[in-house]
């Protein structure tokens, strides 16, 4: 039986896995130090950098035979390329918007992501819902209705967050390689494409990186860094703590960013967008009551299918297990004492 992870091992990855968050809920306050630079110049040099400072990573680590595998499994090369173009859209929306001062609008994007992965599960992967589960996604709707009337038009900054992050998703779900060489293939088929726009930025003498000084190019360069370590804090949590735990600490990057938005940045919040923002919320509550319902029952049926087990190892019913010569195991002359559950003895254990 696999032994429980060590409770030193559970508090590196609980530190690991709020640093990523938090990183991510906390990003809004960097992009706008890069400015004049515009969204797509910001993300041009944030694809550069993070390939620089992610293959300086692999190199280190000596990890590069991934490479020469992907390279010679062409429908997995595509789609890392469809990824790579999906996180593009992402990234480049999310600058644009938190520059522009809709930060608000951005989080509802990261908060609304869980219910647009489920409802693309549902139509492109034929996944059925449970009843509280079509509930939250219901409200999500409703929520969504509500935030078009009171900004007078679709939010379409967080729609497009949260459905080109669930495509993103999907998309590396079915590739299924480590996230640091996931990275490392995505930047590298962005890097020509940002390359030559910084190029042609630099042509028509719009570029930012080499007239604004060496404090604003050491910016520009540190998006590398901005990007890469909350992946790598997000790997280490990822393999030390369970994924129920993980589905709750990635609330704290939009509870960040809106907390962000509307008290530093100090955006506007009528009472038609704390509807909204409730609804969400709401669904939300909804999600994660479900999830760790069911997780629960899933913990449960697996104690029983072991103290099962157990039973049938130790069961006198086996033929097969007779003295030879025997038809009958012997009864017991006291009383039979019960097999211990899976639980009490890994409580006697530790």
């Amino acid at each position: 039986m696999a032994q429980p992870a060590p409770r030193s091992e559970n508090k590196i990855g609980l530190l690991n896995g709020f640093a990523a968050y938090g990183m991510w809920g906390l990003v809004p306050l960097f992009w706008p130090l890069l400015k004049p630079a515009g969204a797509i110049e910001i993300l041009a040099h944030r694809m550069i950098w993070s390939l620089v400072l992610v293959g300086l990573v692999l190199l280190v680590m000596r990890r590069w035979a991934w490479a020469g595998e992907l390279i010679r499994q062409p429908r997995k090369l595509a789609l890392i390329t469809l990824a790579a173009a999906v996180i593009t859209v992402n990234w480049g929306v999310y600058i644009w918007a938190v520059n522009a001062g809709q930060v608000v609008e951005a989080s509802l994007g990261y908060f609304i992501n869980p219910l647009v992965t489920i409802a693309l599960g549902v139509l492109l992967l034929k996944e059925r819902l449970r009843p509280v589960q079509w509930a939250a996604v219901g409200v999500g709707a409703a929520a969504v209705v509500v935030l078009t009337v009171g900004y007078g038009r679709l939010p379409w900054v967080s729609l497009t967050l949260a459905f080109s992050f669930a495509a993103y998703g999907l998309v590396k779900k079915k590739v299924n390689i480590g996230g640091l060489e996931s990275m490392a293939a995505e930047t590298a088929i962005q890097f020509l494409p940002a390359l030559g726009y910084l190029l042609w930025l630099s042509s028509q003498g719009d570029s930012t990186f080499a007239t604004e000084g060496a404090g604003h190019a050491a910016l520009l360069a540190a998006t590398g860094v901005v990007t890469a370590v909350p992946l790598i804090c997000f790997g280490a949590a990822a393999i030390r703590v369970p994924l129920s735990t993980l589905g709750l600490l990635q609330y704290l990057a939009p509870v960040f960013q809106f907390g962000l938005g509307v008290l530093y940045f100090h955006e506007a919040m009528p009472p038609e967008r704390w509807a909204g923002f409730s609804l969400v919320w709401l669904a939300l509550s909804l999600l994660t009551w479900d999830a760790l319902r069911n997780a629960r029952r899933s913990a449960r049926a697996l104690r029983a299918a072991a103290v099962a087990a157990a039973a049938v190892a130790v069961s006198p019913e086996d033929p097969a297990a007779l003295p030879e010569g025997a038809t009958a195991f012997p009864k017991p002359a006291g009383p039979v004492e019960p097999v211990a559950s899976a639980e009490a003895t890994r409580e006697r254990t530790v």
